[in-house]
């Protein structure tokens, strides 16, 4: 076994374990279907987060090459599954069975902790790409863009909703823009 399998192995149970969590919220909304009052910029990011899942599964293989795997390189690299799995878990309401369900009540009562741990993500992201892919910070506008927009909405808690379906769109479209633009083949 080499160290890149040893190491992938948790990182998959971990992105596994977020990707069942979205499965399961978006089943057991389905399950109360009557009782859920659907808002589809909420949906939009519950679909955004499961996308990041899997280009974070599908982006670990790039580290098949790092030969030398030191924990502390593990410990960073296991942050950001460890990040959207907590993202996939604020996504969905607790304890709501036998009550109704208004996504968008939900959304805008909850959307600063989504973002928050959205600011994280980019953070590790923008950290990822200068210790391991080499790119300095003048290299990630778009990243750093992105980390200043949502810090401010967050910290100003701003609850216009256009503002919030422009992100949601915004944040979407970029995430198929790289799924589109990006060689994302995978090779021995």
């Amino acid at each position: 076994m080499t160290p890149f399998e040893y190491v992938s192995v948790l990182i998959s149970i971990i992105l596994g374990l977020g990707i069942s969590q979205l499965v399961t919220g978006v089943t057991d909304l389905i399950h109360r279907w009557e009782r859920v009052k659907f808002y589809w910029p909420h949906m939009l990011w519950i679909g955004f987060i499961f996308f990041l899942h899997i280009q974070d599964w599908w982006i670990l293989y790039d580290l098949k090459n790092l030969s030398t795997w030191k924990l502390h390189t593990f410990l960073f690299t296991v942050l950001y599954p460890i990040n959207l799995f907590i993202l996939a878990r604020l996504l969905f309401p607790f304890g709501s069975e036998g009550e109704d369900t208004d996504l968008k009540t939900f959304y805008f009562k909850n959307f600063r902790r989504i973002f928050v741990w959205a600011i994280i993500s980019v953070g590790l992201s923008i950290i990822d790409n200068v210790l391991l892919n080499n790119l300095s910070l003048l290299e990630q506008p778009l990243q750093l863009s992105l980390l200043g927009f949502l810090s401010f909405i967050t910290i100003k808690n701003y609850q216009h909703e256009w503002i919030h379906k422009m992100i949601v769109i915004l944040l979407s479209g970029l995430l198929i823009i790289s799924m589109v633009s990006r060689d994302w083949t995978i090779r021995s």
